[in-house]
């Protein structure tokens, strides 16, 4: 498994509409091999800004590279950066690949 996450310090008071943003657009993922799945997670806010991370789980790294070499990730990120500013600079990246996973079922 890979994880591959994005982390945003979004300004106060623009949460909703950040979370509109992710809401309303169309990303195209389940169309890719290897994707199992997508979270959006906010933290609780800080004095300056209120911290999020996209969490997507793919199969492999490779999948998820494919994913950022492709027509839909082209397609799901061509409105990105128009508008107002929402956050406080550029997302920041990081990349896991799993060691050790273990999943419970949700009541």
């Amino acid at each position: 498994m890979y994880i591959a996450m994005n982390r945003f310090k979004v300004i106060v008071g623009e949460e909703n509409a950040f979370e509109q943003v992710w809401r309303s657009r169309e990303s195209r993922l389940h169309e890719m091999n290897g994707y199992v799945s997508f979270d959006l997670l906010r933290s609780p806010q800080q004095e300056d800004y209120t911290l999020y991370a996209s969490h997507t789980v793919w199969a492999n790294r490779e999948d998820f590279q494919a994913w950022t070499q492709s027509e839909q990730f082209r397609d799901a990120h061509k409105n990105a950066g128009k508008g107002r500013p929402l956050t406080t600079g550029h997302p920041v990246f990081e990349g896991f690949d799993a060691v050790s996973m273990e999943a419970e079922a949700v009541a």
